[in-house]
């Protein structure tokens, strides 16, 4: 993320906004890149560009819950790993934003989660590559992850409550989502950060499959967060395929 000073960005190493100023809504539409998220899905263009099928599966352990004032994240224990598509990645986090970032055919969820990812062979370590997996929400059932955490998020901001051993599990998100799963599917193209600094070095895993989460559950992450969801960008020719799960 960025710190804005006077007129001035003075860039920091978090994969994410730091602060409410960071917020990608509350700066400018475009980056000066061609290559900026969120997007609106198509899905009638995405299927006509089919991947092949791509493992992917997580080895985490979460840790600890943060109130950013901004978003909420949910902090993963050192050495958790998302391995996809036989490239491996170390597992920082995952946040959410108020309403969705990402649209599908024009349409908003009230709700999207992002679980972001390091490359761990990126050869610039100051400009590293990124896998973030994102999952819409419509108000349903009961959330088991949310539960999980939502009553331990600091009330105050900034504050960070660690979490004990075996209360969240991020395969508890929703059954048949993550981890393997033969036969999920996902839209997938070449992106961005949608907080700054904006980096264009992201390859986005949007699921197909819309997750539940109770109405009380979204508002009171709506509640604490605010509007954090950054404006549609151009997709500038970019194909967005679609692959299933291996």
């Amino acid at each position: 993320s960025v710190q804005v000073v006077g007129d001035n960005l003075v860039k920091s190493e978090a994969p994410d906004a730091e602060t409410k100023m960071d917020q990608g809504y509350c700066l400018s539409r475009h980056n000066n890149g061609m290559a900026q998220s969120p997007i609106n899905i198509l899905t009638f263009d995405a299927d006509k560009y089919k991947s092949r099928n791509i493992p992917i599966r997580f080895n985490t352990k979460i840790v600890a819950v943060e109130n950013l004032g901004h978003t909420i994240q949910v902090d993963f224990a050192g050495g958790s790993e998302c391995d996809a598509d036989g490239r491996s990645y170390t597992s920082k986090q995952f946040h959410f934003h108020t309403p969705s970032e990402h649209m599908i055919d024009g349409m908003t969820f009230p709700l999207e989660m992002h679980i972001v990812n390091v490359l761990m062979d990126s050869n610039n370590k100051e400009k590293p590559s990124y896998l973030v997996v994102a999952i819409l929400f419509k108000m349903g059932k009961e959330n088991k992850l949310l539960s999980e955490f939502l009553g331990h998020v600091p009330k105050e901001e900034s504050e960070k409550d660690s979490l004990p051993s075996g209360t969240a599990n991020i395969n508890d998100l929703s059954p048949r989502v993550l981890n393997g799963t033969v036969g999920n599917s996902f839209y997938s193209y070449d992106g961005s950060l949608t907080t700054a600094p904006f980096t264009e070095r992201v390859h986005w895993v949007i699921l197909k499959q819309i997750v539940e989460a109770s109405p009380d559950q979204i508002i009171a992450i709506g509640k604490m967060e605010g509007n954090n969801a950054r404006h549609i960008q151009d997709i500038y020719g970019r194909k967005v395929a679609t692959a299933r799960i291996e």
